[in-house]
């Protein structure tokens, strides 16, 4: 009725996984609510606009803050190593 064209069910799977991923969503995590076995699959539905790069460069740019960011997390492991 809106005269858009059909595209299916797969353009509402990249929209949610690239929209999770702009908004800093964990790779792993948006594998899980996608309901994908292989990350691959996955990164292949995550797609950042301009803008979510240049904001991805200005977390480089600013200070760190009193929070913990900058830790390194083992994910491997799980363990957790602070520098």
């Amino acid at each position: 009725m809106a005269g858009l064209r059909i595209a299916g069910t797969h353009i509402l799977r990249y929209t949610f996984c690239s929209h999770l991923a702009m908004r800093g969503a964990p790779a792993r995590a948006i594998q899980e609510l996608a309901g994908h076995q292989d990350l691959m699959t996955t990164q292949r539905y995550m797609h950042l606009s301009p803008n979510a790069i240049h904001d991805a460069i200005r977390l480089l740019e600013a200070a760190p803050d009193a929070g913990g960011r900058g830790d390194i997390v083992e994910t491997a492991t799980g363990a957790t190593a602070s520098h």
